[in-house]
């Protein structure tokens, strides 16, 4: 029992992580409508700065990780208006972007690896909380319990911004027509420069703390957290954070369990096999059909 639940432990806090990454995933596409192969990156490169404010500068564990989700969403910025907002403008449709996002994910990859010398770095073990909590005979480790708690946290805080808020209500007309929000008084590029950032920002944070949680910050980390975090956007629904939320933990827990009680060696393919059964069966996912951002 005490195997299972530590397992369950597990799970939670890897679901987590595809959970953080995909609510910043599925924001750009519920509000932008743009299937961003270049996602990835972002966390990559936040977990790339967050490694180097430790070991150049010596920044304390706080400071790096918002060193890392700053930048994470300030690249996620500068992508949108470079790439993005050109197309935009000329009506380039969902393709254009597309091929410019798979443009942009092999620039940056690249300059990824340029980055970390094309290896796998590791935060030092000193630079960030290494103990565990005891709850009987179990042991949890305190990276896993604040991987958890920054999923609860990001997914309330941005639930709450888009169902209470003005700019939430503004991102939900950006993401209906783009046009008619600004004839209605919208900022729209103000309120896609911010979705940018938000997006670049939660899928930097998945980043920073899955370069730490796995001892490996190199330019493939966010290719892992893409295939994953795409997944739970579907599973879940593409709109909703909630069910990216849950679809991350599942399918999290169920990569771990797999790995644990049938073979290593299927882990990756139950979740593709859920993906495809949900694309198939209920392509709108989870909670599509009472989707929040299109209330």
């Amino acid at each position: 029992m005490q195997l299972f639940i530590e397992q369950l432990i597990n799970g939670w806090a890897l679901g987590s992580l595809y959970a953080l990454f995909g609510i910043g995933f599925g924001l750009v596409f519920a509000t932008l409508g743009i299937l961003n192969a270049a996602h990835g990156t972002y966390a990559s490169w936040a977990a790339i700065i967050g490694y180097y404010a430790v070991e150049r500068f010596g920044v304390p564990f706080p400071i790096a990780i918002l060193a890392g989700v700053v930048g994470g969403g300030l690249l996620a910025m500068a992508v949108d208006q470079i790439g993005f907002q050109p197309l935009r403008s000329r009506k380039a449709g969902m393709l254009g972007a597309l091929i410019t996002s798979i443009a942009f994910w092999i620039i940056l990859d690249s300059l990824a690896g340029f980055a970390t010398e094309h290896q796998s770095l590791a935060f030092p073990a000193a630079s960030y909380p290494s103990k565990m909590f005891a709850i009987g005979p179990l042991r949890i480790p305190q990276m896993q319990v604040i991987i958890i708690a920054s999923l609860l946290i990001c997914t309330a805080g941005i639930y709450l911004l888009i169902q209470k808020t003005r700019l939430g209500a503004a991102m939900r007309a950006v993401g209906w027509n783009e046009v008619a929000a600004g004839l209605g008084g919208v900022n729209a590029r103000v309120v896609i420069l911010l979705t940018a950032f938000l997006a670049g920002a939660t899928s930097g944070l998945a980043g920073v703390l899955g370069g730490i949680a796995t001892s490996n910050v190199s330019f493939t980390l966010g290719e892992g957290l893409m295939l994953k975090g795409f997944a739970a956007v579907v599973v879940g629904g593409y709109d909703d954070v909630r069910g990216t939320a849950i679809a991350g933990i599942m399918l999290g827990i169920i990569e771990v369990f797999v790995a644990q009680y049938i073979s290593t060696e299927f882990r990756d393919g139950f979740t593709y096999i859920l993906l495809l059964v949900f694309l198939i069966a209920r392509p709108r996912g989870l909670f599509g059909s009472t989707s929040f951002m299109r209330a």
